[in-house]
């Protein structure tokens, strides 16, 4: 697949938007899957929940886990682009977010090679980019991120914007700053539930857990 052909004009050279990555087959699937997983298996935050596949990245390192088979492919479709230089992706956060969810400005961080891939589904986001140096967080531009793609950040927009979601039910997707695919009128859209697959390497990684002494 020739990435340049999907990148996001008008904003740093390092966003690229995939519409349709995945199927509507493949969508109800996966939603078919992850309504099944255990309430145990999920992290409950104020604004959202989730669950970590492949392990749990800390500044230490991550032991490695195996991924979910039903989230295997979506890894290896993601690694197929080829987008993590000479590494692969190795770690799928899951997020739910319902209508009215959101995440604050944030960086990914030096846990991660500085690369994120999202697949979305159930419900479509708008997502927000802030210049790390703007106190005031005047929104740079948007994002529209729709169900079924795939959204790639790396380079500056990854270590130099900060990234977040508002917490609203709908959205005006002929916002002037959305900066993908913006309608040429008014246009609202409300919010559903959404998951998101950031898919991401973890470089620094152990397979096996230590054995602690007595």
């Amino acid at each position: 697949m020739e990435l340049d052909k999907f990148r996001v004009e008008s904003m740093p050279p390092s966003c690229y938007y995939i519409p349709e990555f995945i199927t509507e087959s493949e969508e109800k699937l996966l939603l078919h899957n992850i309504e099944r997983t255990s309430v145990v298996r999920w992290t409950k935050l104020k604004n959202r929940r989730l669950i970590n596949y492949g392990g749990i990245p800390t500044q230490k390192g991550m032991i490695a886990e195996d991924i979910p088979s039903y989230l295997q492919s979506y890894l290896d479709k993601v690694n197929s682009l080829k987008i993590f230089g000479d590494v692969e992706a190795n770690h799928i956060l899951l997020n739910e977010y319902t209508a009215g969810q959101g995440i604050m400005p944030h960086f990914d961080g030096p846990l991660f090679y500085p690369t994120i891939t999202t697949v979305s589904i159930g419900s479509h986001t708008i997502l927000e980019f802030y210049q790390s140096q703007d106190m005031t967080r005047d929104v740079c531009f948007k994002v529209l991120v729709e169900p079924r793609s795939l959204l790639i950040l790396k380079d500056e927009l990854y270590s130099c914007y900060m990234h977040a979601i508002s917490e609203v039910d709908e959205d005006d997707i002929s916002d002037v700053l959305i900066k993908n695919k913006r309608s040429s009128e008014q246009e609202i859209c409300k919010r559903g539930t959404r998951y998101s697959l950031t898919i991401r390497n973890v470089p620094k990684t152990t397979k096996f857990k230590l054995k602690l002494g007595k």
